[in-house]
């Protein structure tokens, strides 16, 4: 039985969601505020959290953000709800690490969709990472079962989705990969957001990456088509 933790200050929305989720045989738990769902996010390891933007103490964002630095073995896949549907508001909790965005007021069928969809992929990720093992690229290093990303011994911290952006695109040298494939890949089929997306998580691995002294740039633009990860890097 997926565990879902809801996560949102108006307890009529909260009510409403378990009462639907339950229906469907989840088990559900809720929260109001961001501490709350920081506590509960730890002592309940749920399945799949819902999280609400707005919220007193903590906002969804600092709460998405939190919970993806935490996350080093065990990934909560993490839908935002908001009442905003500017693209601005996406995009920040996409960079926050969030794996889906749905605007209120959606329907129970729309929700209880996304959330079936996620989790099947969640899976699907997860059994793909029991491949257990390292992806070594000269000096750099993919622990795929610590998700652990180093070069030449000196980590560097990816959110989730950069560290299966990265290891995608590592275990599959020299191919050139659009945009939207890549957020079909990563993000999912059934992600609204748009390709800049790909473009801000490249962006963040690259300046990580580049923090360390005398590494390379992996990842490659390629111009009109989108991003490869360099199959053979030099002077390294």
């Amino acid at each position: 039985m997926p565990k879902v933790l809801v996560v949102d200050d108006e307890q009529p929305i909260r009510e409403l969601i378990k009462y639907n989720l339950e229906r469907e045989g989840f088990e559900v738990i809720l929260a109001a505020d961001g501490d709350a769902a920081l506590v509960m996010a730890q002592r309940e390891l749920p399945d799949i959290i819902l999280l609400d933007v707005m919220l007193p103490g903590q906002d969804g964002l600092a709460v998405c953000r939190t919970l993806n630095q935490q996350s080093t073995t065990r990934v909560i896949p993490i839908i935002m709800l908001s009442a905003r549907g500017e693209e601005l508001d996406k995009v920040l909790g996409l960079e926050m690490g969030a794996d889906d965005y749905i605007t209120k007021p959606f329907s129970p069928r729309e929700l209880l969709a996304r959330i079936k969809a996620r989790l099947r992929r969640h899976t699907v990720e997860n059994k793909a990472s029991d491949d257990a093992g390292k992806i070594t690229v000269d000096k750099l290093t993919i622990d795929q079962e610590r998700f652990i990303v180093s070069y030449n011994g000196i980590k560097q911290d990816l959110t989730p989705k950069e560290f299966e952006l990265l290891r995608y695109m590592a275990k599959n040298p020299g191919k050139v990969f659009t945009r939207d494939f890549l957020l079909e890949q990563i993000w999912g089929y059934d992600f609204g957001g748009d390709s800049r997306t790909v473009d801000v998580h490249i962006r963040h691995i690259r300046q990580k990456l580049e923090q360390i002294p005398n590494a390379p740039q992996f990842i490659e633009t390629v111009r009109g088509v989108g991003y490869r990860f360099k199959e053979v890097v030099e002077g390294c």
